[in-house]
């Protein structure tokens, strides 16, 4: 076997494929081109209204999922509006610039999940298709545009699926250019803002128990929704606010609005109830359970000191007794300590606010999560592993976009999105 080279099959392989897309790709243009039936004679009816004059067949090249090819089409222009088009590229979804439909589907699917250069580097390495990671950025920006009018336009009513569903509302920040947090109140030292909130609405089921007994969620049944946009209080404004009508499509959405039981859950943020109120006044309304565990145990360490063994006590005790539905008592341990501590004063207002929503015995009682974490690990998985990573900085009309791409893909609706917009 001396002096034969070994044949490695990785080199083998890539060679093979890259020879396959090429005749494919070939293929492809041929048969394509070939086919002159979008010529349609010398006048052809503009969307306008007015009649368009044929100006030959022109040439252009096509990025693909089998590579390159050059495509003639008939081109036809309009004197009354100024415009000329290509019937044949509307005939073939070929919309966006240069990329074919399979490729602006492999793009709106890997820039949903990672950043726009990791899209370029998985589709050149994956799929042997060359895209530069600008044009990534403007195709899937455009993508998920579309989505979000599309979910806005189709929104199919659902029959409940479980007679008890789940709602859960929360919000978190990303980083935003300069231009988008301009004059805007912040958290920073100097009281400006370099964030703006994206708020989350996601619905799931839970009717699986895991070995206590304990409701669980059912493994993908949670469905994401979420922009930057207003949740302004409905007693502001006699119109439901942009967030507002997005939680009622996803409620309508998925089957939710129809539940038996529908069960709203989020942490103390204000707007989360007014909007829990507007949409669904029966909705029953639980205050997350660790985020009050949190709450309850960071006053208490706070008055009693964080680092000492009775700061650690009475936030257990504390912790112990609000999961007992003990309201009264905690209460009744702050007031001493409201005159030097004022958040404890703040800590009573949230109890009181909250107390029909902290009936947490009851609600074990009829089965219900009273803490599934899905807001939270949704605020995480939809919004931050995509937005908030480094070096990130957003337009709104931008972060909106990949939003609306990243919670259809995750929501398991990418593929509905396509049948219907191939179906146009």
């Amino acid at each position: 076997m001396q002096g034969k080279s070994k044949i490695r099959f990785e080199e083998l392989e890539s060679t093979v494929r890259t020879c396959a897309l090429r005749v494919a790709g070939k293929l492809l243009e041929a048969k394509l081109n070939e086919d002159t039936s979008d010529y349609h004679g010398q006048a052809y009816r503009c969307s306008c209204g007015g009649t368009a004059v044929y100006r030959g067949r022109r040439a252009k090249t096509f990025v693909t999922v089998v590579g390159e090819i050059t495509l003639e089409r008939a081109y036809y222009y309009c004197h009354e509006c100024g415009n000329g088009f290509y019937p044949r590229d509307k005939e073939l979804g070929l919309t966006l610039g240069f990329l074919s439909p399979g490729v602006e589907k492999m793009v709106g699917a890997s820039a949903a999940m990672v950043s726009f250069e990791e899209s370029h580097k998985l589709l050149q390495e994956l799929a042997n298709v060359e895209v530069e990671t600008k044009e990534i950025e403007r195709t899937a920006e455009s993508l998920g545009k579309d989505i979000a009018e599309d979910e806005c336009s189709y929104v199919p009513v659902r029959e409940a699926v479980q007679k008890t569903m789940y709602l859960g509302l929360d919000g978190t920040g990303i980083p935003m250019r300069h231009e988008a947090v301009e004059g805007r109140v912040g958290k920073q030292p100097d009281g400006t803002a370099k964030t703006r909130e994206v708020k989350l609405v996601c619905v799931w089921t839970a009717d699986s128990n895991d070995k206590e007994g304990n409701p669980i969620r059912d493994k993908g049944s949670v469905s994401y929704n979420a922009a930057i946009e207003s949740a302004a209080y409905v007693e502001k404004d006699e119109s439901p606010s942009e967030f507002a009508l997005r939680v009622e499509r996803e409620a309508r959405r998925t089957g939710f609005e129809n539940a038996h039981r529908q069960v709203i859950i989020g942490d103390g943020a204000k707007w989360i109830w007014a909007l829990a109120y507007e949409l669904f006044p029966h909705g029953i309304q639980i205050v997350d359970l660790y985020h009050a565990l949190e709450t309850v145990s960071t006053v208490a360490k706070k008055i009693f000191g964080v680092e000492s063994e009775l700061g650690d006590q009475k936030a257990q005790s504390w912790r112990t007794l609000l999961e007992r539905g003990a309201i009264d008592e905690i209460i009744g341990a702050l007031t001493a300590f409201e005159e030097k501590h004022p958040e404890a004063t703040t800590c009573i207002n949230y109890l009181e606010t909250n107390r029909e929503r902290m009936r947490y015995p009851l609600f074990r009682s009829l089965g219900l999560c009273v803490s599934s974490g899905v807001e939270e690990a949704g605020c995480k998985v939809a919004i931050g592993t995509r937005l908030k990573r480094s070096g990130m900085h957003w337009t709104v009309e931008g972060a909106n976009a990949i939003i609306a791409l990243r919670c259809n893909r995750l929501s398991r609706r990418d593929e509905e999105y396509w049948a219907r917009r191939n179906a146009a």
